[in-house]
Parts: C-alpha cells; sequence; structure tokens
C-alpha cells in the first residue's frame, strides 16, 4: 500500500488553517467536478480531493494521519505500525474512502452523539493473571487532546485500570467520562479498553476455556499414569487413561476463566519421544522395534 500526501493533494501546507483547507477543496472541487472540468484524470483527482478532504476537515482524523504519516512520502510504501491506535480508535461512516482510507481510518470513527461528546475505544493487553485473580493494572496510551491553539493532538496517558475477575478476550471495560472532552460544558464521552491477553509461557485461552501442552512418555501414554498437572489454582494429579494419543485432550472442569459461566482446562497430550543419543539408547528402541511391530502408515494404504 502506498502513503498519500493528503496536503499535497489539496495543495495547502502542513499547518494550514481548516479555514484554508475549506477554501482549497472548493477551489479544487471546481476544478476538477467531473461534470464540468476538462482536466486530464479529473474523476480520480475528484476522488482523491474528496478522500484528503474527508480527513484533514476533521481534527480528530487530520490527528491522526499526521501521527501515522511521519517520515513518508507520496508513493513510498506504507506500513501501519502495529500499535498506531493502541490510546484511541475511530468508529464510525465515512464518505467512501479508499483502501488507503480504510487501512487508516476502518469504520473506526464515531461522531459525535447527542451529548456533544466522543467515546473512545482503545485495545490493551492483559496478562492472563488479571482474567484469573483480577486486579489494578497500569496502560499507557495515546489519547487525543486540545492543544494551545485548539489543535486536537495525541498525548501519553497513564491509566490505572481495575481489571475484573474472569474478564474475556474481547470483551469491554468502560471508564465513565474517560474518552474525549465534549463541546462547551457538557460532559466528556466515555472510554471502552478492548481487552485481549498477553501470550502466557503455559495455557492459550479460548473463549472461557484455557489450553495446557502436557508432554508424556511414550511409555505413560501406553501403559496409562498419574503425572503432575499446573493449573491456575495450583498443581494437581491427573491420571492417564492407557492407549492415549498424542493431541488427546483430557479436560478438567470449571478450571479455566472463572467468568460465568466457569471454563474448563484442556490438557492436551504431547507424545515427547527420547532421543536415540547413545548405543543403550539405540538398542532400547531396537528391541522395542522388534518386540512390538507395527506400521503407523498402513491407514494410508501405500
Amino acid at each position: 500500500m502506498q502513503f498519500k500526501d493528503y496536503y499535497a493533494v489539496m495543495e495547502v501546507a502542513r499547518d494550514a488553517t481548516q479555514a484554508q483547507i475549506k477554501q482549497a477543496y472548493r477551489r479544487l472541487a471546481r476544478k476538477y467536478h467531473p461534470d464540468v472540468s476538462k482536466e486530464k484524470d479529473a474523476e480520480k483527482h475528484f476522488k482523491e480531493l474528496g478522500e484528503a478532504y474527508e480527513v484533514l476537515k476533521d481534527a480528530e482524523k487530520r490527528a491522526a494521519y499526521d501521527q501515522l504519516g511521519t517520515g513518508h512520502r507520496a508513493g513510498e510504501e506504507f506500513r501501519r505500525p502495529s500499535d498506531w491506535d493502541t490510546g484511541y480508535e475511530y468508529r464510525g461512516d465515512g464518505a467512501s474512502p479508499d483502501d488507503f482510507f480504510e487501512s487508516l481510518f476502518g469504520r473506526r470513527y464515531q461522531e459525535a452523539d447527542e451529548r456533544g461528546s466522543r467515546d473512545h475505544h482503545a485495545k490493551v493487553q492483559v496478562d492472563l493473571d488479571a482474567a484469573l485473580n483480577g486486579g489494578a493494572r497500569s496502560f499507557t496510551l495515546r489519547m487525543p487532546e486540545h492543544d494551545a491553539k485548539g489543535r486536537l493532538v495525541t498525548r501519553e496517558r497513564v491509566l490505572n485500570v481495575k481489571v475484573p475477575r474472569g474478564v474475556r478476550a474481547g470483551q469491554q471495560i468502560r471508564l465513565a467520562g474517560q474518552g474525549a472532552p465534549a463541546r462547551g460544558r457538557r460532559p466528556a464521552g466515555d472510554l471502552y479498553l478492548e481487552v485481549s491477553f498477553e501470550p502466557h509461557p503455559l495455557y492459550r485461552v479460548e473463549e472461557n476455556d484455557l489450553y495446557l501442552d502436557l508432554p508424556v512418555a511414550p511409555w505413560e501414554a501406553a501403559l496409562g499414569a498419574t503425572v503432575r498437572v499446573p493449573t491456575p489454582e495450583g498443581s494437581v494429579d491427573l491420571r492417564l487413561p492407557a492407549d492415549s494419543q498424542s493431541g488427546g485432550k483430557l479436560r478438567l472442569k470449571g478450571r479455566g476463566l472463572p467468568c460465568s459461566p466457569p471454563g474448563d482446562l484442556y490438557v492436551v497430550l504431547k507424545v515427547v519421544l527420547p532421543r536415540a543419543d547413545t548405543d543403550a539408547a539405540k538398542a532400547a528402541w531396537q528391541a522395542l522395534a522388534e518386540a512390538l511391530p507395527f506400521d503407523p502408515r498402513s491407514a494410508l494404504g501405500a
């Protein structure tokens, strides 16, 4: 995706006032309107002009565009930073933006509601322990604020948030009055934090459930065994049935996320083979091969 310089499209400086941007749009719209223009590629220019104006006329969109556009030139390959929207995101329907505009904002812009305030939505990552036990966490977000000239810019803001026990990925934590400031004396909007989980060294999270990969020896899987298994509430003894196969699942009911209803913990068996890296180990594997001949590929019919 190539970066588009909306200021160049509008033929204005990057520090142009909103009045100058509006004047430029009116002038260029008359010049490139497909119904009257005789300019080459007028329809294309008119579309690009409308796209640029849709962003630059709005102080909040413009602030985000300025943040993203730093260091890019028109026509260069553009890659949006993975965390560019950490702190806020825009929601709602704009004009009909093309792929570049949609890749920046998509449906992320929410117009002022009937109270005249703006709600904001941020994505935050929490550690799994916060979901299992609850507790306060600190997040540094980029939030929109008005600078001394009244322009909307983004600044870092530290929030201390109480993460509720049992929160799930995709759920939102609402912080009343922590969104963008409203016009006049109306109340500020709300801030909604959408939760995702940081990678955990042991557990994977799927909705309410946790998954744990459990390494087992071939003889434990074949003969059955009682093994010690970690859970969020402490280690427990788990009985492996005989003839267990790699990939098999054993469920520990109610030991997943403590939400309503509580999730389960699924133990996924992973048979781990000892290395044949000594003469004794090679002899043991050879003896097993002779004692238990079988074809693991018989189902392939080859």
